[in-house]
């Protein structure tokens, strides 16, 4: 017995009873919505990125890498239940797993959100020498300055930073970080100036 790939109704004949389809209709079926839901998470993995500058998180790098291993084994998945589905074999677990995960790259960009934009607690100025830029060119432009960290445990930050401040600060300046402690807990970096 065998489910069927569109309803995931059990089925043991070719056409399912509850809603109809053959096997080869429900997997067609099932490859447009497996299209249509990439459509969303990829979309959704857009916002996530345009959504992380608007109030950049202290640990923005490690917010990426996270949403970046998740998009590939997201987008792995798919291809994995669309390869099993050409194949007839089961699906419907995987699916499920895979649909859960179309979501999460938009509820990452509304939680960045709205940890800036509702932060109501007092800005808080870190002092730190700036030891180094990082800059990467491209349609959503990444302007990092390295600075000594104030945080114990920790040798340095890379602080997220528009063009203007990039430009500004050279290498062995003094700033002072303008930091948010941020709604759910993640502080993020409302700009740089110098000393």
């Amino acid at each position: 017995m065998t489910r069927c790939l569109n309803c995931g109704a059990e089925r043991d004949v070719d056409q399912c009873e509850a809603c109809g389809l053959t096997s080869t209709a429900a997997e067609m079926t099932l490859r447009q919505k497996l299209l249509n839901r990439t459509a969303i998470f990829l979309v959704g993995a857009i916002a996530f990125v345009a959504a992380s500058e608007r109030y950049p998180a202290l640990e923005l790098d490690g917010i990426l890498i996270f949403i970046g291993i998740l998009f590939f084994l997201t987008l792995g998945l798919a291809m994995w239940v669309e390869r099993r589905a050409l194949r007839h074999a089961e699906v419907e677990a995987m699916k499920r797993i895979y649909y859960g995960l179309i979501p999460l790259p938009w509820l990452l960009a509304i939680l960045l959100l709205a940890n800036g934009s509702l932060d109501r607690f007092p800005t808080h100025i870190e002092q730190a020498r700036v030891i180094g830029k990082f800059s990467m060119p491209g349609p959503m432009a990444n302007r990092r300055l390295i600075v000594t960290s104030w945080r114990e445990g920790r040798r340095f930050e890379r602080i997220p930073v528009d063009r203007g401040d990039f430009d500004r600060v050279s290498r062995g300046d003094v700033v002072d970080v303008q930091m948010h402690e941020g709604l759910v807990g993640i502080p993020w970096v409302a700009g740089v100036s110098l000393k």
